[in-house]
């Protein structure tokens, strides 16, 4: 046997010349593989200055020096590329998108907590952004809850300050709830939100967060808020 079962690692010789190339090349694999996480899931071509290990998952579409290595792992080595092959159930952490893909045995899926042979999916995220509080008493968030999602909860921290004095609480919602997501939470900078919902709640379209001042109106400031989720991907066609 000239490589391990599993990772493919390339095994030593009897009577081998050179032993430390093949040394440095298992080491080289393992250094890449364990721990996995890429820089990009997305990126068609190789970056044109890449640094020395930064690895990548080739992605369906790819070009150039990528092209027909769809679904493998792209790392960087001594001034070229080598391509690893994936196998169904590897988890990769993508710094690109702060998310975790798994591997299904014919492609990868971004944020999938359970994923089947068919290419059936339960993908689990946290959507965060930061948004912008405009003077009023009540307003809309330009981010909405994606359609077909089912949201177990918002939760969120004020960034800076969103009264100047008057008022002193607020309630996060969405259309036809306000408080939905809570109510009374504070208004001054490091004010946390924890809006768990009762139970999980399906939304059928997209559905922007609501939010509204108790007994005043807000003065400006930011919010930074995450809505936790999941959404379900069906199988394959092929």
């Amino acid at each position: 046997m000239n490589k391990t079962a599993n990772l493919q690692l390339p095994l030593l010789q009897a009577a081998q010349a050179q032993k430390h190339v093949t040394v440095n090349s298992s080491l080289t694999m393992l250094d890449t593989l364990v721990q996995l996480r890429v820089k990009s899931s997305t990126e068609v071509s190789a970056p044109p200055s890449p640094a020395e290990g930064e690895s990548y998952i080739v992605p369906e579409g790819a070009t150039g020096s990528w092209q027909g290595f769809e679904g493998k792992i792209a790392v960087y080595i001594n001034g070229g590329w080598l391509f690893h092959n994936s196998k169904p159930g590897w988890r990769v952490w993508d710094d690109a998108t702060s998310a975790t893909y798994i591997y299904d045995g014919a492609r990868w899926v971004g944020g999938a907590v359970a994923v089947s042979s068919g290419g059936a999916a339960t993908i689990s995220q946290v959507i965060e952004f930061d948004h912008p509080v405009a003077p009023g008493a009540s307003h809309f968030t330009d981010v909405a809850i994606p359609a077909n999602t089912l949201v177990y909860g918002i939760s969120g921290r004020v960034t800076s300050d969103l009264a100047d004095g008057t008022l002193m609480s607020w309630r996060l919602g969405v259309q036809g709830s306000d408080n939905r997501y809570g109510s009374n939470f504070g208004v001054s900078e490091n004010s946390t939100v924890l809006g768990l919902s009762g139970a999980p709640v399906a939304y059928y379209q997209d559905t922007p967060l609501l939010l509204t001042a108790d007994n005043g109106d807000f003065s400006a400031g930011e919010v930074r808020l995450a809505i936790h989720c999941t959404t379900l991907l069906p199988p394959r066609t092929v």
